[in-house]
């Protein structure tokens, strides 16, 4: 495994696979969560992606659960540890700290740094927009965070293309801190939402590309088939929606004759793609298991041919 291989986001060093942490504090209780991480870790992975919302979208929690669980994990291994890793959060859809007005952001980063017992938040997305407030204000909030040393590099995740264009202008205008990655919503099944214009500005402004649901809530591990009943799971509906489609279904098929064909399973050659694809730096996965884990580790290693690429291409089009 090849996790030690670095990629490079704006001063920021890390690994070809990010380590998605929204099921921490939701389907990954606290010790099985510090599993994940020192295996992940102990891979030579380096790179840990949350949100202050995770995950208040599940009954008795209030968000910031992910956040606390990688921050106590932080604080159980050391300062060394922290020294060598990567941590992005986002803000702006906490229910207590929605959207992105300069008090807010403010707010919300302090919330994150004292979940995350950390100093500094490596790299810091606003997670959707909000366009009441304008661009050149949220900029200007990023950089005073920038400035202070609370925050190291800026990124977007969830921008129109329109809105992401005004913000880099903005920085560039003025001087101030400027996006360095972007995180949109790419998959095999879902092309359109990055595919086009933000693509276009993300090769043009050299931003480097982190995609969220690489795996598609799941459905592309290979474990939803057609005419089986859908595994149990907090997002089993979401992925078995891929199902009713002849694109999904298509999908399916062309991933186990690539995996087939390298001994390796449908999850590490899904990530593979998304891996080669032009503009993406790393794709995010998470795992709720230890045992879940070798699967993502391998997609360094597997390198798919033209002829696999254009296969899956071909399918998920």
């Amino acid at each position: 495994m090849h996790l030690d291989t670095r990629k490079r986001i704006g001063q920021l060093d890390v690994s070809p696979l990010v380590l998605g942490g929204n099921v921490f504090g939701w389907t990954a209780d606290t010790p099985t969560s510090f599993a994940v991480l020192d295996a992940y870790t102990g891979s030579g992975g380096n790179m840990i992606d949350t949100a202050d919302v995770y995950s208040a979208w599940v009954e008795g929690n209030h968000g910031g659960e992910s956040e606390t669980v990688i921050g106590e994990w932080l604080a159980a291994r050391g300062s060394a540890v922290r020294d060598n890793v990567v941590i992005a959060t986002k803000a702006g859809h906490h229910p207590d700290r929605m959207g992105l007005a300069p008090a807010t952001l403010k707010a919300a980063c302090e919330d994150s740094l004292r979940r995350l017992r950390t100093d500094r938040i490596d790299l810091y997305y606003t997670h959707f927009d909000d366009e009441s407030v304008p661009v050149a204000e949220i900029i200007g909030t990023l950089d005073t965070l920038v400035k202070e040393g609370k925050v190291r590099e800026i990124a977007a995740s969830n921008l129109s293309p329109e809105r992401l264009t005004a913000s880099l202008a903005a920085s560039d205008s003025e001087g101030l801190a400027r996006y360095v990655a972007l995180q949109p919503h790419y998959n095999l099944v879902s092309r359109d939402t990055y595919e086009g214009a933000l693509r276009d500005i993300a090769q043009r402004e050299s931003l480097a590309v982190l995609p969220y649901y690489a795996l598609a809530s799941g459905f592309l591990t290979g474990k939803y088939r057609p005419g089986e009943p859908a595994p149990e799971g907090a997002r089993a509906d979401k992925a078995a929606q891929h199902l009713a489609t002849e694109r999904g279904q298509r999908v399916l098929a062309a991933l186990t004759a690539v995996a087939d064909a390298h001994g390796t399973s449908e999850a590490t050659v899904a990530l593979a793609w998304l891996a080669a694809q032009p503009t993406v730096t790393a794709p995010i996965a998470s795992t709720r298991t230890p045992d879940q884990l070798p699967a993502l580790l391998a997609t360094p290693d597997l390198h798919l041919t033209q002829e696999e690429l254009h296969l899956l291409t071909t399918a998920s089009g």
